[in-house]
């Protein structure tokens, strides 16, 4: 059963649309899939067809997991059921690994009993001198099946429904359309590189959309949660396409926390109502204000705060100055250049505890490269200061290697054979059946497990090499290979029994004072927040058996691949000197293989050693525009309580 939402008061609010906020997708989920079983249900008992607008994209597919759960195990039939689906990439074949028709018959229409039929998906085969007629078709389709009862959505970066980009008129009917090339980048991990990904697609109309009887809009994960507050808050505009729902009479966005995140409600709740003023909420106050004036934080003034909005907190806390001082000195412990607590030093406001000296400690990192890339100056002086660093590569990463470099690879290994006089009957065949692999391979076909284990080795080198160039013993690098991970295709599977033993043994071996784990769930894959949730899994095992040191492990979250924390959320922060910056870079360029042109590299255009010097810089910058000492970078971290 799903947890409860977030309850808010419409009326004091800021949204023009309700928005409903449950902790995490799969709560969020299980609340929609239960709405739609319900409706299903209903329209049964009355004998009627229901019809059903779906979405693809990451957003649905845990929505669609519940549904399939729900048929299977409370026996939810879906004869009535008739389904529009929103859009389709143009040109593209039915059963490509990316196509929208195969991905509803994977996540859904495989696995329950609807009437196949009943199953209506804008045709990405067809002529282009006959999608016009194959639009008009569709919306009288819809027409003759009386219109769609429940349409679900999800929300593209940059506002989009369906595939209705900014500029979309709400007039706009089913049509072919030029993607954004933000939606291109957006969507580029599905496909093996950006120029892969179609230009074109067709959409439903927003004119479609808005004829809906009731719509669900969904949303997870903190990169949707700039467009939420644009759609839901600020008038309705073509450019947000998304906000043209502000014209429907039953509209509901489901949304998890981090979606929810810059909402007035969360982001300024001082401005909404009442407002429970605890210090990490005076924090957040201080700094955000401090920032938007561009001050330091201790030249903050009474009538700054009466003018942000923020006379409530002066009526209950005093003065300015005394709140100031309160979150200068917030900040200030939070920055410490021992990661791992400073030895034989009485610091009671510092981040870590200076007991337990040296200790040990494990770095989660999904892909073999997340932990130089996120906290690689941390990984340094963690191991520098003396303490017992064990790194665990959770995945493979076998995805991330290019074609291009297996076959790199393969001609140094007949190389290196060749001069060595090796006898190459066995490993001959091998290479030479890789070679033949990749010289026949199409785009959407899938690597064979030989081609898998070269692509994970490289990675796998790589790593080791990173771990050398640190300084850690052999005997401290650990390569799990969770097996979620190993499908050999962008789809990963949920999180498994074997997936949280395998890192319960790990952590039962090393028995760690301190975890360090990605918090930056903004990948394209789904792997960090996967990775996370078997570390967290694993630890709360642990604890509720009663292992003793668990007492003692704290779990620290590193951010920095994908995105960075916001600075009011910042328990500890690592500076960073230019040369250790630059002893950063050298680490992350070990991994050859994501340089230059990686594969699947998400919304962000930017290498990972120039994302992770970028924001760590900025982290830096923002402590100084608040007043405190100006580093080269600083490395952040926020500590999970499990």
């Amino acid at each position: 059963m799903a947890k409860k939402a977030t309850t808010h008061s419409f009326a004091d609010s800021f949204e023009k649309i309700p928005v409903t906020v449950f902790p995490d997708q799969k709560d969020g989920s299980v609340f929609v899939a239960r709405q739609i079983a319900d409706f299903i249900k209903e329209k049964q008992k009355r004998k009627e067809k229901c019809v059903l607008g779906l979405a693809t994209g990451s957003t649905p597919k845990t929505l669609y997991a519940e549904l399939v759960r729900l048929h299977r195990e409370e026996k939810l039939s879906f004869k009535n059921v008739v389904t529009f689906n929103l859009d389709e990439y143009y040109p593209i074949a039915k059963n490509a690994l990316q196509s929208y028709n195969r991905f509803m018959k994977t996540h859904l229409f495989d696995h329950v009993d609807i009437n196949p039929k009943n199953i209506h998906i804008p045709d990405g085969e067809i002529k282009k001198e006959d999608i016009k007629e194959h639009c008009r078709r569709y919306e009288k389709m819809i027409l003759d099946a009386g219109g769609i009862d429940l349409q679900i959505l999800g929300i593209g970066n940059n506002g989009h429904i369906g595939f209705n980009e900014p500029g979309s008129g709400i007039y706009s009917k089913t049509r072919l359309i030029t993607l954004d090339n933000s939606t291109r980048i957006a969507n580029a991990y599905e496909f093996a590189n950006i120029s892969e990904v179609p230009r074109l697609a067709i959409t439903m109309g927003i004119s479609n959309i808005l004829k809906s009887k009731k719509i669900i809009l969904m949303a997870w994960g903190s990169a949707k949660a700039p467009v939420i507050k644009k759609a839901v808050e600020d008038d309705d505009s073509e450019q947000v396409p998304a906000s043209l729902l502000q014209n429907h009479d039953d509209v509901t966005f489901v949304v998890d926390e981090a979606a929810a995140a810059e909402l007035t409600r969360n982001k300024s709740p001082w401005l909404t109502g009442d407002c429970e003023w605890t210090p990490k909420m005076i924090k957040k106050a201080v700094v955000n204000m401090a920032l938007k004036l561009k001050k330091p934080v201790l030249s903050l003034t009474n009538s700054d705060y009466n003018e942000y909005g923020l006379s409530d907190l002066l009526v209950e806390k005093g003065d300015a100055y005394e709140i100031n001082l309160q979150v200068y000195y917030l900040l200030r412990d939070s920055i410490t250049g021992w990661p791992g607590g400073k030895p034989n030093a009485h610091l009671p406001t510092h981040p870590e505890r200076s007991a337990l000296f040296p200790k040990r400690v494990i770095i989660f990192s999904p892909h073999p490269d997340d932990d130089i890339i996120s906290m690689g100056g941390t990984f340094q002086r963690l191991h520098d200061q003396g303490h017992d660093v064990h790194v665990s590569y959770q995945t493979s990463g076998n995805i991330a290697v290019t074609d291009e470099f297996v076959t790199r690879f393969l001609d140094f290994a007949v190389g290196f054979e060749e001069i060595a006089g090796i006898d190459t009957k066995k490993s001959g065949k091998i290479l030479e059946d890789a070679r033949k692999f990749l010289r026949r391979k199409r785009s959407n076909q899938v690597d064979t497990p030989a081609i898998r284990a070269i692509k994970g080795l490289i990675r796998r080198g790589e790593a080791k090499a990173t771990c050398r160039y640190v300084g850690i013993k052999e005997g401290n690098i650990h390569f799990q290979n969770l097996p979620f991970y190993e499908t050999g295709t962008i789809e990963k599977k949920p999180m498994s029994e074997k997936d949280v033993k395998l890192t319960m043994e790990l952590l039962r071996k090393i028995k760690p004072h301190q975890v360090y784990c990605a918090g930056d769930f903004a990948d394209p894959h789904g792997t960090h927040i996967v990775c996370f949730n078997v570390v967290l899994e694993a630890l709360k095992r642990i604890k509720t058996a009663g292992d003793e040191w668990i007492s003692d492990c704290w779990l620290w979250l590193y951010k920095g691949a994908w995105q960075e924390w916001n600075i009011e959320e910042i328990e500890m922060a690592i500076p960073m000197s230019p040369d250790q910056v630059l002893k950063k870079r050298f680490g992350i360029f070990i991994h050859q293989s994501q340089k230059d042109m990686v594969p699947f590299q998400g919304s962000d255009s930017r290498e990972f050693w120039q994302r992770a010097e970028e924001r760590n810089a900025a982290t830096a910058n923002l402590y100084a525009d608040l007043g405190l000492t100006h580093y080269a970078a600083m490395e952040a971290f926020v500590r999970w309580h499990y």
